[in-house]
């Protein structure tokens, strides 16, 4: 197999065998001649059920991430919601993240718990929990590492065990890590999910999402449901994506250089409490991280001395930070997730400290974003 760089910019991209364009085109059509009633010309013949541009997207996922099936979609939150309505039916359990992403609680609890899904939030770190949690109608594991927003530490490959354990699937949300960092599918997860808004589009121009599997059966029930709903990604977004992968490796060095140096400046600083960053000795999922990633990736979060209404000023007083939510891009960004990306948390067990602050570090100057940060806190 070739080294992950150059599958990024190759696998499902070979130069179009019509005009010699060696950058995918963008197929902007809705539906595709067929030859005859029913004879599709290469399997093609409506865009909601597939696009040539979406094919070369979702082959490079699957490569990516080392599976065989990928599955493109509008959003993270899309692919979410079809995978889970793909496994589960009323009655079902899962078990989840106690800190995990706010839109993915917001849709379990809000939304599926209506449709009589049932779950448990618990802390991934601890295997003992996980598997007290377990119960014989749970169907999927759900797991994010490093979580959001607190850059928690789970074991894929002992979360594994225990999902196969009790017939459950383990779920990997590795948009934080991107497959250039972390490979959950060759630590025993069932299916990776990716919100391709972030590290893999890289540039906060297009909204999108993937599951990658290796189980036919699920790709099946997903590909269904994929048609079925047409929560699909339009060919431009498709191709925007597919650009932004073409240099995910070279920018996720680039990612990983700041935030170390982002969090060595932050740890100095007399206005900073905890600082959350995996490639930290002092992190408690530390050894972990070292194992199943490559590098520790560029999110980092930090509390600030004197509560909410500091963090809010922080938050505020920055320049380079742009105070926005997503994450993932070039440029670097700043939030405040109680109020922002986990206000949805907000009263319940997943409810994110009033004094975090979550940064998404670009690939800027380096110095230039501590000093941005230094004058933020004052």
């Amino acid at each position: 197999m070739t080294e992950f760089a150059t599958r990024a910019i190759h696998t499902g991209q070979d130069p179009d065998p019509h005009s010699g364009s060696v950058i995918v085109p963008i197929h902007a059509t809705s539906t595709f001649a067929q030859d005859g009633v029913g004879q599709l010309r290469n399997g093609y013949e409506y865009s909601r059920g597939a696009n040539p541009t979406r094919t070369a997207l979702e082959t490079c996922l699957a490569a990516l991430e080392g599976g065989r099936f990928g599955r493109a979609f509008a959003s993270g939150m899309a692919a979410t919601d079809v995978l889970l309505r793909a496994i589960c039916r009323p009655g079902d359990h899962l078990v989840i993240p106690d800190d995990a992403y706010g839109g993915t609680f917001r849709l379990i609890d809000k939304v599926l718990r209506d449709w009589g899904i049932e779950y448990t939030a618990v802390s991934q770190s601890d295997l003992g929990a996980v598997r007290a949690a377990m119960r014989p109608t749970t169907r999927v594991l759900w797991c994010e590492t490093p979580s959001n927003p607190l850059l928690t530490i789970a074991d894929i490959a002992g979360l594994a065990g225990i999902a196969h354990e009790s017939g459950a699937r383990l779920v990997v949300d590795n948009t934080f890590a991107t497959p250039y960092l972390q490979a959950p599918l060759g630590l025993g997860a069932d299916v990776v999910l990716h919100s391709t808004t972030k590290y893999l589009g890289g540039h906060s121009d297009v909204i999108g999402g993937a599951l990658i599997t290796d189980d036919a059966t699920v790709d099946d029930q997903v590909a269904f449901l994929q048609k079925s709903a047409g929560a699909v990604p339009g060919p431009f977004d498709a191709w925007l994506t597919l650009r932004g992968i073409k240099t995910l490796a070279v920018r996720m060095e680039r990612h990983c250089d700041n935030a170390e140096r982002v969090v060595a400046a932050l740890q100095m600083h007399p206005a900073v409490g905890d600082v959350h960053y995996p490639g930290l000795d002092t992190h408690p999922g530390h050894e972990v991280a070292a194992k199943q990633m490559r590098r520790f990736g560029g999110m980092v979060s930090f509390t600030v001395r004197g509560g909410a209404a500091a963090a809010l000023a922080v938050c505020a007083g920055t320049r380079l930070f742009t105070l926005a939510e997503s994450l993932g891009g070039v440029e670097s960004l700043i939030e405040h997730p109680g109020r922002m990306t986990h206000a949805s948390t907000a009263g319940t067990q997943l409810e994110v400290p009033p004094d975090l602050v979550r940064l998404s570090v670009g690939i800027e100057d380096a110095d230039d974003l501590i000093d941005d940060l230094r004058s933020a806190l004052g």
